[in-house]
């Protein structure tokens, strides 16, 4: 916040009420020179009116020379907030819109003002001699009026030149460094288990990053790492893949867990002392029945 452009903006007359506003939220962000960079979204929030609302403000406060944005493509619009400049006559006043709308239809049957007889044209002259149509000239249009710039839903970085913002925490850095780092486990263990470096695309960028989202942010380095230490046949026929961890990855973070790994031959073992558990567990349950049966003759 600059005092400076503050207490310039505030003694102002000649703006509406959301022409004041958009120019004083500006002011309260910018520095000791005037430049600042919000977003028109953050602006409109702060002013409680709509983002269309805040850019038709800033083309006016743009024509009266109180403002002057620097538009930057795929990045923040550059402010300049110029109180120093502002040129309340520069503005066509409400009247002379009006009677820009309306025209001069009025013919020569227009009635006289004050100050003068109608001309040829059937338009009085005003008091003081100005003619009827003065103050109507056509002015330019602000560069790129009619471009909607991509505004960042966040406070941008501060452009070059400029003092840094306060840093905005970026949800994404946490998520980052963990694929970062479950991708350095893999490339390490892969290194060892295959003696090359592992392909890296952006489909295994992407099987990382589900990697990680799955798992946490803890436990995905350690799982693809020990999954190279994996012997499945299927597993080892596709040279330990980031696609096959990722399809079974919460299995092989439970044997990663409990050190064992579950390979179909372990699988068929276990499988078979279930089958042998459900055949006990049947003729017990037989040879309780034949003894209720016989001890009820």
């Amino acid at each position: 916040m600059s005092t400076i452009i503050m207490s310039q903006c505030w003694p102002l007359q000649g703006l509406s009420v959301t022409q004041k506003a958009v120019l004083i939220s500006l002011a309260d962000q910018a520095n000791d020179d005037g430049v600042c960079w919000p977003a028109v979204g953050t602006i409109a929030a702060r002013c409680c009116m709509s983002p269309r609302a805040v850019r038709t403000a800033m083309d006016h406060l743009e024509v009266v020379g109180l403002l002057t944005r620097d538009r930057r493509f795929n990045s923040s619009t550059v402010y300049n907030v110029t109180p120093a400049k502002f040129d309340k006559a520069a503005a066509p006043s409400k009247g002379t819109r009006k009677a820009g709308k309306s025209g001069t239809a009025s013919g020569a049957g227009a009635a006289p003002r004050a100050g003068g007889a109608p001309d040829a044209g059937g338009d009085a002259p005003r008091a003081g001699g100005d003619a009827a149509g003065a103050g109507l000239e056509v002015r330019p249009v602000p560069p790129n009026h009619h471009i909607t710039t991509n505004e960042p839903s966040e406070e941008p970085s501060s452009p070059a030149g400029l003092s840094a913002a306060p840093p905005v925490v970026d949800s994404e850095t946490e998520l980052q460094a963990a694929c970062r780092a479950t991708w350095a486990a893999y490339a390490s263990a892969y290194r060892i288990r295959h003696g090359v470096a592992p392909v890296r695309n952006a489909k295994v960028n992407a099987n990382v990053k589900q990697l990680v989202q799955r798992l946490g942010h803890a436990e995905a380095p350690a799982v693809a790492g020990w999954f190279l230490t994996v012997n499945e046949r299927y597993v080892v026929q596709n040279m330990h893949d980031l696609g096959s961890l990722l399809a079974k990855c919460e299995a092989y973070r439970t044997q990663w867990v409990t050190g064992r790994q579950m390979t179909a031959t372990s699988a068929q073992q276990q499988d078979q002392t279930q089958s042998n558990a459900n055949a006990a567990d049947e003729a017990k349950a037989k040879l309780r029945q034949l003894r209720e049966a016989t001890n009820a003759h």
